[in-house]
């Protein structure tokens, strides 16, 4: 009843944004089964429906397919034709979606679907700002990473100032590492290793580590990372969440956790900050492992995914705002 109540509030104010969904079932880039399953998962739980109760036009694509690709092996990098393939066919996807003039939202699936999600958004959109919320840096290469999963890696895949430290990569000619280094900023680090460390030093990467949550509090660390990365405030923006972010009291249901991190609280306001800037065009939302927890941390896990979704694509907790012009609402609104 309620729904049906704001749905009708909705129309008859004529709020309308448009957003894209799109699934990506992808498990490759690191070893434990299920988050695959991560995608409809999150859909089950409701996420089409939330997102149209705020107003919003929503077209769900569905979920990415590709064919495997057989390639020759890289060192220390697990399933690369798999990774390339999807990674590639995603791409083209997010590309369709932003210039249709819809936001673009990724289920993944692992963080290496970032790869394909933000070379999609830099090929739509150009010169983009990108917010990585995540406990871990994922600026490993081939021959830095201790596990070879890839989805420790896109970062310095995506990143130009990185180039020159990869070997050629066959099937990803198509991805050509167009975002620099300096249009990156980390937020909710706390599981960094030591190469990571390095470069985040070498090349004065904007990251931000739970103690400078703790220190500034969220809304400051928020603004300040989008200050380094968006002085001018004119590129169009891109937070790549891995749920891991999230403190596993929040969200247990992902394969990498790690205690200490953000609040629930305090992702919806990293997200709410970015969607007031009215350039946030494209959101990755990765990690959610179902097979992983029993039924209650699911849950916990996909309802948080969803809050960080909606915060980011325009809910606030203070209520749907009225759009300009409006200044009284009809009692049989709500009849």
């Amino acid at each position: 009843m309620l729904c049906a109540i704001r749905n009708n509030f909705v129309r008859k104010i004529g709020v309308r944004n448009f957003v894209g969904v799109v699934g990506v079932p992808f498990e490759k880039g690191q070893r434990k089964e299920g988050v695959a399953l991560g995608p409809d998962a999150i859909r089950r739980a409701g996420l089409i429906d939330e997102l149209k109760n705020l107003g919003l036009d929503v077209k769900d694509y569905g979920n990415i397919k590709y064919e495997p690709e057989s390639l020759p092996g890289i060192d220390n990098m697990s399933h690369l034709g798999e990774v390339a393939a999807c990674t590639r066919e995603l791409s083209q996807a997010i590309q369709n979606i932003i210039k249709e003039g819809r936001k673009a939202v990724t289920l993944g699936g692992d963080h290496s679907v970032g790869i394909g999600a933000i070379d999609g958004h830099v090929k739509a959109k150009g010169n983009i700002g990108v917010l990585w919320v995540d406990a871990h840096a994922d600026l490993n290469t081939n021959k830095t990473s201790d596990s070879g999963n890839v989805h420790g890696m896109p970062v310095a895949l995506l990143t130009s100032e990185l180039s020159d430290y990869w070997p050629h990569l066959p099937g990803m000619d198509w991805q050509m590492p167009m975002l620099s280094i300096r249009n990156v900023a980390y937020i909710g680090l706390r599981s960094v290793d030591k190469y990571e460390r390095l470069v985040i030093e070498k090349f004065g990467i904007t990251a931000f580590g739970m103690e400078d949550v703790e220190r500034y509090g969220i809304h400051e660390v928020v603004h300040m990372a989008l200050k380094k990365i968006d002085p001018h405030s004119e590129k169009s923006l891109h937070v790549s969440f891995d749920i891991d972010a999230l403190d596993p009291l929040e969200a247990p249901s992902t394969g990498t956790a790690v205690r200490g991190g953000l609040s629930l609280r305090e992702g919806i306001h990293l997200m709410e900050e970015v969607y007031r800037t009215n350039r946030l065009n494209a959101i990755d939302l990765v990690e959610v492992n179902p097979e992983i927890g029993d039924e209650r941390s699911v849950k916990l896990t996909t309802e948080a995914a969803i809050q960080i979704l909606q915060a980011g694509l325009g809910y606030t907790r203070r209520g749907l705002k009225v759009p300009p012009g409006v200044t009284d609402i009809p009692l049989q609104t709500f009849r």
